[in-house]
């Protein structure tokens, strides 16, 4: 490898916290680290710094978090780095052409979708409400548009009938972690990176996640209900209506067999078992009543929060 990299890492949640790490402890440089400012979070309202600031302060590198780029004197703060790249993780902002034609080698995203598909913000749960196969990491030159840039690597991993949204997230920020840094090492190399332009074919749009999307229709397909449930946990999470009128939000749960008569969204038995339009069942196994903790359907069950035969909204 020639000259190690000055990189910029921009990111901002758990999934980008690997990607960090991986170039901290690689021959590169990471001299400064964009991430979304503090915020109030929890019931508490705790003003909270994101996990990629926590870990860059423990690194001893600095750290800054500007609302966005539309103040010039941060666009000038960023330029006066002088990085040869910035790196992109789930940062949460869009960028602007300034910024993106700062670094010399300009701004490399880890993506989260196997592009062209997926482009935009949630990219995870998408795939899986989609029942789709395979996801992966994409890494891709930015450009102006949403994620529409060339491409210089891609790796898949399977998306299984038990995947939820939590465990491909950890895969591919695993993915990503182990990818950039050999992207860098390219980079740093005379003549650089190959980049392919993504093709035409194939583009889907991953659109930000709405609250809504999580109420659960009985009426459909037990397969829907079960891709639903794995991809909106833990956020927006899915949940349905008691027959009192009560907020039940469904954790976890999983597709049964068939050969029921029951009406939609009727708890079949005393095991969990909720029919659906398809006269089979989701069978739920972690579920939480309105202004309780998350209990085993079990125990909501003897604790009278639902009842056999009950029908959810």
């Amino acid at each position: 490898m020639s000259k190690p990299l000055s990189i910029i890492f921009m990111g901002t949640p758990d999934f980008s916290v690997g990607a960090l790490n991986a170039l901290i402890e690689s021959q590169h440089n990471v001299i400064c680290v964009y991430t979304q400012p503090p915020r109030p979070k929890g019931r508490g309202q705790q003003v909270q710094k994101s996990p990629v600031h926590l870990a860059a302060e423990s690194a001893g590198i600095e750290v800054r978090h500007p609302l966005n780029f539309k103040n010039p004197d941060d666009v000038a703060a960023f330029a006066a780095l002088k990085a040869d790249v910035a790196v992109v993780a789930a940062y949460g902002l869009i960028l602007p052409k300034p910024i993106l034609e700062a670094p010399q080698h300009g701004c490399i995203n880890i993506h989260a979708s196997l592009l062209p598909r997926w482009r935009g913000a949630a990219p995870i749960q998408r795939a899986i409400m989609a029942g789709d196969k395979a996801s992966g990491i994409t890494i891709m030159q930015m450009d102006v548009g949403l994620d529409t840039g060339p491409m210089i690597e891609m790796e898949q991993t399977p998306i299984e009938d038990n995947t939820t949204a939590t465990s491909l997230h950890d895969a591919l920020s695993l993915l990503g972690a182990k990818m950039i840094v050999p992207v860098m090492d390219g980079l740093a190399q005379v003549g650089g990176v190959a980049k392919t332009p993504q093709p035409q074919e194939g583009i889907t749009y991953a659109h930000m996640l709405k609250k809504e999307e999580g109420h659960i229709d009985w009426l459909q397909e037990a397969s829907v209900i079960d891709r639903q449930i794995r991809a909106l946990n833990p956020w927006p999470s899915t949940y349905a209506f008691t027959a009192r009128q009560t907020r039940l939000k469904i954790i976890a749960g999983v597709m049964a067999d068939g050969g029921f008569k029951e009406a939609a969204g009727t708890i079949v038995n005393e095991d969990g078992l909720v029919a659906c339009g398809d006269s089979r069942a989701i069978k739920l196994i972690t579920i939480q009543p309105e202004s309780k903790k998350p209990m085993a359907f079990v125990e909501a069950l003897r604790g009278g929060y639902i009842a056999v035969g009950e029908i959810l909204k």
